[in-house]
C-alpha cells in the first residue's frame, strides 16, 4: 500500500538521493589514506597500580578510579610510595579506558632508560568507567570534579620530595581534553596546578552531536571562560587533531579558538606535525608511535634543568611545542641557539660559481664547505633553495658576512631549515639578507654514508605558478593543468580562489623522467596557511599520483593568504599538474560538515506531512497516505525562506533588541555561521535529504508493523475491529502512571521506549484486527462498500460509542503511520542518555541530572491516548483545525533553533502530537 502511494519519479528521486549520500558517506567513512601509523608496543608487561583515594571521596565518586601506569622493574620500584618524577595526568575520552595512557607512559620510559633516569615522567591515568560522555553530558562536571581531586592526591605522592611538583601535565584524549579544559572553571582550582595541557583529538569548539542540553551548557561555560579570562589564562596548550581519517571527530572541531590575549594556544592536524606526517583515526591517535614519539620529545625538552620538572617559562614551552609540533628545522631543540657558527678547523673551501648545483657524498674523508657567492646571483635571481638528504641534527648550511671567499664565522642558516621525510631544506629570499656575501654549505666526512646535497638560484616568477581551481559546479567535467617544463628542484602552485569548505578537488601529478638507474622521490606538500593542517605525499617518480583537495578550516574574512601546494622535484623529472573538482568529496564535505542535522530536516519533512494530513482530515473527512501527503507537502519553500528572512532581520538592531526581549535563542544559521560552515544551497541540499530519509523511514516503518501484524495472527487468534471505540480504556489510566513513576524513579528515556512499544502494539492489534476484517469479508466490492456505508449511516453522535469501519480504520493506520514515524525518531533522540543509565545501573539506579524527563512526563500519557485514537473519533473535534496549522510554524522551528542543538528537536515533535490527542476531549 506504501509504494502504491507514490509515482515511478518520486521514487527514482528517493533512489537518485541515496545514492548520492551513499557517496557522501563512502567519502567520509573510507576516501582517506590508509592508516600509516605503527603500533606502539610495550617492551614489559604493563601493570596498572591503584591510586588509594580518601574515603569521602571514593564514596562520593564510587565509579571512578586513579592508577599509575608502570612496568617491569619500574612498576614494582614504583609500588613503595612516595614518588620521585614528573607527574603527568591521562584523561580519557567517551567510552575510553585508563589503559590508553600505556603507549605514551611505556615510550617515556623507554627514553627515561636511554638517560639513565636522570629525568622520568610518572603517568597517571583516570578510570572514568568508560562513560558514554559524548552521549550524556550529565556526568562532565561530576568528571572535572573528580580530576581536581585526582590533582591534589597526585600532588601529594611527592610531599617530602628534594624536587617536589607543585603541577602535573595533562593529556586528554577525546572528551577528557574538554574536562581538562573546565577545571579552570570550577571555583576552588587554582590554575597554576596545571603546568601543560595536550589534547588529542578533542571537539573544543562544540559538541559532535548536541543530544541533550547538559552539553551544550557545558560547552558554552567552558568556552566562554576561556574567551572571557583570556588575559589572565597562561595555561600552553597544545591540541592536535587526527585529521581526515577522524570522522568520528572532525578537526575543524579540535581548533582552540583564536584569541588575541592568549598566545599559549596552538592547534595542529596530525598530518601536518613533523616526524608524524599521518593521519590518525579517534582511537589509533593515542597509540600511533611517531605522534607519541614527537610527543615524548617534547615533554623531556619542556624539563626545567634547576627544579626537575616542566619549566614554568611560558615562552620556552611555546617555543618546545612549535619546534616539536609545527616547525621542525632538523635539530635538537635549544633555547637559546648559537646563531654564529665557528667555520674554522682542517677543512676544503670549494667555490661554486653556478646557479644550478649538485653534489653526491659517499666515504667522504675530510670535511667540506662549499661557498657560493651571492653578489653576482642577486642581479639575476630572487631567492636561493638548498636540499640534503642527511638527516642528521647538525648544522649544515650558513653565511659569511662581508666576505671575500672563506670566513673564519658565519651564520647559523640550519634553525630557519624545515624537515621533511627525506629532506630538509631551506629557502632565502635575498632580499632579505643584504649583508650576506657568501652561502656556505658543509659537507662532514662521513663513512660508509652517501647523501646528496642540492643547491640552486632562482626568480620568483618561474616557481611560483599560479593555478585556479576549477569552479564548485563543474563536477569534475572540467580541468585545469599546469605543465613544469623547467629542471627545477622547489615549486609553488598557488592555488587561487580556494579557501572553503565546501569545497573539494582531485589533483593529479604526472611526472616524467629521462633514463635514470636510481628511485627518485618527489614530496607534494599541501600548505594550508591559516591552520596547521598541512598534509604530504610521498611518490616515486615516474609516477601518477593523486592528490585530495579539501579543507578542516575555511578560510578567516580577513586573510588574504593563498593556499599552496609546494612541490619538491627532481631536476631529472618533468611534472604535469592537474585538478578538477570532485563531486564525490563535496557530498563527503556536506555530510562531514552537516550531517549531524540531518534529523532535524527528516522531522521538519515529517511535521509538514503530519500537517497535511490534520488538515485533509480536517477539510474532506479522510486521511491520505504517508507517501502521497510527503510528496504533496514537504516542500522546502514552506521552511527555508523563513529561516533565511529571520537571519537578515536579526541583522537589525531593532529586532535583535526585539528578539532578546522575547528571550529566544540564537539562530542556528547564524552559530553556523560564525563557524564559517555555511555551503551554498546547504539548507536546500539537508532539506532534500531529510525528504529521502522521511520517506524511507516511513517504507520502513510501514513494512515494520505489517510484519509484526503478521506474526500477531500467526501466534494469536484473530482479533476484530474494534465495535465501540473508547477513547480511554479502564487500563490506561493506571498504565500511564506506572509508566510516569518509572520515568520519575529511574530513566526518563527508558519509560519513553516503553511507551513507545505500547503506542506499536496498539497500531499493530489495529492492523492485525483490519486484515482479519478484509480476509473475511465476501469478494463483491460493492456488497462490501454497501455494507461500509451502512456502518458508516448508523453511527452515534456520542464518540464514546462510535463504531469502526474498515475506512475509518485504513484511515487511522494511516495517521498512525506518520505518527509512529515522528516517535520513532523521537525515541531515537532519546535513547543515548537511556544507553547511558543501563551501563551505569550498578552505580546509580536513578539518572541524574535526567535529559528526557520533563518530555517523558507529557509524551507518556500523549501516546496513551494516541494509542487508542481513531480519526473517526477526532474528525468533528473543534480543536482539529487549530492542530493541522500548528506543525508548520514548528516545522520552520525545528530548523532554526534544532539543527545545531538535536536536543530540541523532540520539543517540536512533540506539540502536534499533543494537540492531536487533545482534539479527543474537545
Amino acid at each position: 500500500m506504501f509504494l502504491h502511494s507514490i509515482n515511478l519519479w518520486n521514487l527514482a528521486f528517493y533512489v537518485f538521493m541515496v545514492f548520492l549520500a551513499t557517496l557522501g558517506l563512502w567519502d567520509v567513512f573510507f576516501g582517506f589514506e590508509e592508516n600509516k601509523c605503527s603500533m606502539s608496543y610495550m617492551f614489559e608487561y604493563p601493570e596498572y597500580q591503584k591510586i588509594e583515594l580518601p574515603k569521602k571521596l571514593a564514596k562520593r565518586y564510587p565509579a571512578y578510579e586513579l592508577y599509575l601506569y608502570g612496568e617491569g622493574s619500574y612498576a614494582e620500584e614504583h609500588k613503595i610510595l612516595p614518588l620521585t618524577g614528573i607527574p603527568v595526568l591521562f584523561l580519557p575520552g567517551n567510552a575510553g579506558s585508563y589503559k590508553q595512557v600505556r603507549s605514551i607512559g611505556s615510550i617515556a620510559l623507554r627514553k627515561a632508560e636511554d638517560i639513565d633516569f636522570k629525568y622520568h615522567f610518572d603517568f597517571f591515568s583516570v578510570n572514568f568507567n568508560e562513560e558514554l560522555v559524548a552521549l550524556y553530558g550529565g556526568s562532565l562536571q561530576k568528571q572535572t570534579k573528580f580530576v581536581h581531586e585526582c590533582i591534589k592526591t597526585i600532588l601529594k605522592l611527592y610531599k617530602g620530595q628534594e624536587f617536589a611538583p607543585k603541577s602535573v601535565a595533562i593529556i586528554g584524549h577525546s572528551m577528557g581534553g574538554l574536562v581538562a579544559r573546565a577545571l579552570l572553571t570550577l571555583k576552588n582550582f587554582k590554575h597554576d596546578l596545571i603546568n601543560l595541557l595536550i589534547t588529542q583529538a578533542t571537539p573544543h569548539v562544540a559538541p559532535v552531536m548536541p543530544l541533550d542540553r547538559f552539553i551544550t551548557d557545558f560547552y558554552t561555560t567552558v568556552n566562554n571562560y576561556w574567551i572571557l579570562n583570556a588575559r589572565h589564562i597562561n595555561l600552553t596548550t597544545l591540541s592536535v587533531a587526527g585529521g581526515f581519517r577522524d570522522y568520528q571527530v572532525r578537526s575543524g572541531l579540535t581548533f582552540l579558538p583564536k584569541l588575541s590575549h592568549h598566545t599559549s594556544a596552538l592547534s595542529v592536524v596530525s598530518s601536518a606535525v613533523p616526524k608524524t606526517w599521518v593521519s590518525t583515526d579517534h582511537l589509533s591517535i593515542v597509540w600511533c608511535k611517531q605522534l607519541q614519539l614527537t610527543t615524548v620529545r617534547a615533554f623531556f625538552d619542556l624539563i626545567d634543568a634547576d627544579t626537575k620538572q616542566i619549566t614554568q617559562n611560558s615562552k620556552k614551552k611555546l617555543s618546545v611545542l612549535s619546534h616539536h609540533f609545527i616547525r621542525h628545522p632538523s635539530k635538537h631543540f635549544e633555547e637559546n641557539p648559537a646563531i654564529i657558527s665557528d667555520l674554522t678547523g682542517t677543512s676544503m673551501w670549494v667555490p661554486v660559481k653556478v646557479s644550478k648545483w649538485t653534489y653526491v657524498a659517499y666515504n667522504e674523508s675530510e670535511k667540506i664547505y662549499f661557498t657560493f657567492p651571492l653578489e653576482n646571483h642577486r642581479k639575476i635571481y630572487s631567492h636561493v633553495y638548498c636540499q640534503s638528504t642527511m638527516l642528521d641534527t647538525n648544522s649544515w648550511i650558513f653565511a659569511c658576512i662581508n666576505s671575500t671567499s672563506m670566513c673564519q664565522q658565519g651564520v647559523d642558516l640550519s634553525w630557519k631549515a624545515e624537515l621533511l621525510p627525506t629532506i630538509k631544506f631551506l629557502t632565502l629570499r635575498l632580499q632579505d639578507y643584504p649583508s650576506l656575501s657568501h652561502l656556505v654549505v658543509y659537507v662532514p666526512s662521513v663513512h660508509g654514508s652517501k647523501f646528496v646535497v642540492d643547491c640552486e638560484f632562482f626568480k620568483k616568477e618561474t616557481r611560483y605558478i599560479q593555478l585556479p581551481v576549477t569552479h564548485l559546479f563543474s563536477f569534475g567535467l572540467s580541468s585545469r593543468k599546469v605543465v613544469l617544463n623547467t629542471n627545477g628542484l622547489y615549486y609553488n602552485l598557488e592555488l587561487l580562489n580556494f579557501g572553503q569548505i565546501y569545497q573539494a578537488f582531485k589533483i593529479n601529478v604526472v611526472s616524467k623522467c629521462s633514463a635514470v638507474k636510481e628511485e627518485i622521490t618527489s614530496i607534494y606538500k599541501l600548505h594550508i596557511p591559516w591552520s596547521y593542517e598541512d598534509s604530504l605525499t610521498i611518490a616515486q617518480a615516474p609516477s601518477s599520483t593523486e592528490i585530495s583537495l579539501k579543507l578542516h578550516i575555511a578560510q578567516p574574512e580577513n586573510d588574504s593568504h593563498v593556499a599552496l601546494l609546494k612541490m619538491y622535484t627532481s631536476s631529472d623529472c618533468r611534472y604535469e599538474v592537474t585538478i578538477k573538482t570532485s563531486f564525490s568529496q563535496i557530498l563527503g564535505q556536506v555530510v562531514r560538515f552537516h550531517g549531524g542535522a540531518l534529523p532535524a530536516y527528516v522531522i521538519s519533512n515529517m511535521l509538514l506531512t503530519y500537517r497535511g494530513q490534520l488538515y485533509s482530515l480536517f477539510s474532506t473527512g479522510c486521511c491520505l497516505e504517508y507517501a502521497t501527503m510527503l510528496d504533496k507537502e514537504a516542500k522546502p519553500y514552506k521552511v527555508d525562506p523563513f529561516v533565511i528572512i529571520i537571519k537578515f532581520l536579526l541583522g537589525y538592531k531593532w529586532f535583535k533588541e526585539l528578539w532578546d526581549v522575547l528571550l529566544l535563542p540564537e539562530l542556528d544559521a547564524i552559530i553556523l555561521t560564525s563557524q564559517s560552515m555555511c555551503f551554498p544551497l546547504i539548507s536546500l541540499i539537508l532539506f532534500l535529504f531529510g525528504t529521502c530519509t522521511a520517506y524511507w523511514s516511513g517504507l520502513l516503518s510501514s513494512a515494520s508493523v505489517r510484519l509484526l501484524s503478521s506474526l500477531w495472527l500467526a501466534l494469536k487468534r484473530p482479533s476484530e475491529l474494534p465495535k465501540d471505540i473508547k477513547m480511554i480504556s479502564p487500563d490506561l489510566p493506571f498504565l500511564t502512571i506506572v509508566l510516569i513513576i518509572i520515568s520519575w524513579t529511574t530513566c526518563g528515556a527508558l519509560a519513553i521506549l516503553l511507551s513507545y512499544v505500547y503506542y506499536v502494539f496498539k497500531v499493530v492489534h489495529l492492523q492485525a484486527s483490519l486484515t482479519t476484517f478484509k480476509n473475511s469479508q465476501p469478494v463483491n466490492p460493492k456488497h462490501s462498500r454497501r455494507s461500509e456505508k451502512k456502518s458508516n449511516h448508523h453511527k452515534d453522535s456520542s464518540v464514546h460509542h462510535l463504531r469502526l469501519s474498515a475506512n475509518d480504520a485504513e484511515d487511522s493506520l494511516r495517521m498512525h503511520s506518520t505518527v509512529i514515524n515522528l516517535l520513532s525518531w523521537i525515541v531515537f533522540l532519546s535513547m543515548p542518555s537511556l544507553i547511558y543509565w543501563l551501563k551505569n545501573l550498578r552505580y546509580y539506579f536513578k539518572l541524574n541530572p535526567d535529559p528526557c524527563k520533563p518530555l517523558a512526563f507529557i509524551l507518556i500519557p500523549t501516546m496513551a491516548v494516541l494509542g487508542n485514537t481513531y480519526t473517526v473519533s477526532i474528525k468533528s473535534s473543534k480543536l482539529l483545525k487549530t492542530a493541522s496549522q500548528f506543525p508548520l510554524p514548528l516545522a520552520v522551528g525545528v530548523i532554526a533553533f534544532g539543527s545545531a542543538h538535536l536536543y530540541r528537536v523532540p520539543c517540536f515533535a512533540f506539540i502536534p502530537l499533543l494537540l492531536h490527542a487533545l482534539c479527543n476531549f474537545m
